[in-house]
């Protein structure tokens, strides 16, 4: 028997879904012992997400209130012959200030940097060079396990940070620019503002393969910001993300890998929404399952997870059938389209993950 001392909740990874778990027990659940421990430095992801309003509890916006860098009351889309302004409030989240929450939230010693976690097991981690850290539950909320029984696409994104040297006069978001994309794959552009001048260029595709070519897409957005007439645009940093969307699978499989009995959140536990990929939306709310918990032991920590797993799988069956026609060679971009073309209750209704019938018949009529 490994004998220790015992560091309470033991948290697994240092992105979205393991930063804001941590964050939230410290807020809420303060007298919860808790110990992060990502294998990287850095904290709360590698890119910069987009969080929609339509749905958020109260609860849920006061968790990411001090998380959000920029909000704007619409969004705009654009498709050949047709742009659209959408009254749908949004949020700008970086990891940049996640991670300034966390580190305010946590003590220093409850973040713990490893270069690699060997396995997850349900009350403790077992690292490189054979430690063991002892903790009452664990819960495995590391990035992607290439391991899969579920079949997938992937939502590609690279991103260029750019600083022009006039307005750029794009005043909030524009989620999808297909104006110049081509090919038989949906591909478009995507725009967050940041002040007047500073501007998120984002490439992005769905995809069978998850490799982001990060030359080709820096060329197009080269091309894309050349083609807007903008001056001085040159990227002071990049991101790059390829997150998965799901098609179909056995769900109940992908669930034991990497441990029959160990919890996780994230990708890893198949928490992220259902259309997009983007970590976000869940992370917040099991998050905030996780502070109305009261065993944080192991086997109650994954029979919580799982279960709440396997009603949103249930449940997102809508989304996989779209993601099919997503990725169906010819279609491009055009069940996108037939999306943002519907009303703009419906469209806040599909990022919030709240369709109902009659939009589950009315958006299948539409892009199938």
């Amino acid at each position: 028997m490994v004998k220790g001392r015992n560091h309470g909740l033991l948290i697994a990874g240092g992105g979205v879904s393991a930063s804001l778990a941590a964050l939230a027990m410290a807020r809420l659940r303060p007298e919860v012992p808790v110990l992060l421990v990502p294998e990287a430095e850095g904290l709360g992801g590698s890119r910069t997400l987009l969080l929609f309003d339509e749905g958020l509890s109260d609860e849920e916006r006061d968790l990411v209130a001090p998380l959000i860098v920029e909000s704007w009351d619409s969004v705009y889309t654009a498709f050949p012959g047709k742009s659209r302004k959408l009254k749908l409030a949004c949020h700008a989240i970086t990891p940049e200030r996640i991670e300034a929450a966390l580190r305010e939230a946590l003590r220093p010693e409850q973040i713990r940097v490893e270069d690699k976690i060997v396995a997850v097991r349900d009350s403790s981690l077992l690292l490189q060079g054979g430690e063991t850290i002892l903790g009452h539950g664990a819960l495995d909320a590391r990035f992607w396990s290439h391991q899969t029984t579920l079949e997938l696409g992937w939502r590609r994104s690279f991103g260029w940070f750019c600083r022009f040297g006039a307005p750029h006069r794009v005043d909030r978001p524009v989620i999808v620019d297909a104006t110049l994309s081509e090919g038989k794959l949906c591909g478009f552009f995507s725009l967050t503002p940041f002040g007047d001048r500073e501007l998120l260029v984002e490439r992005v595709d769905y995809s069978p393969s998850p490799e982001v070519d990060t030359v080709a897409a820096g060329a197009a957005i080269a091309d894309y910001v050349a083609a807007r007439g903008w001056k001085g645009g040159a990227a002071e940093r990049e991101e790059s993300a390829s997150v998965p969307v799901a098609l179909g699978g056995d769900f109940g499989g992908y669930w034991r890998i990497g441990g029959a009995r160990v919890a996780k959140l994230g990708a890893r536990g198949g928490f992220f929404h259902p259309g997009t990929g983007s970590p976000l939306p869940d992370a917040i709310r099991t998050a905030l399952l996780l502070t109305r918990q009261r065993d944080f032991g192991g086997a109650a920590l994954h029979d919580l997870f799982e279960a709440e797993a396997a009603a949103l799988w249930k449940k997102r069956e809508f989304y996989r059938g779209f993601n099919r026609l997503l990725l169906r060679d010819g279609r491009g971009c055009a069940p996108l389209a037939a999306l943002y073309e519907m009303d703009s209750a419906l469209i806040g209704r599909f990022e919030a993950d709240q369709l109902g019938l009659f939009d589950r018949r009315k958006l299948t009529a539409a892009a199938g």
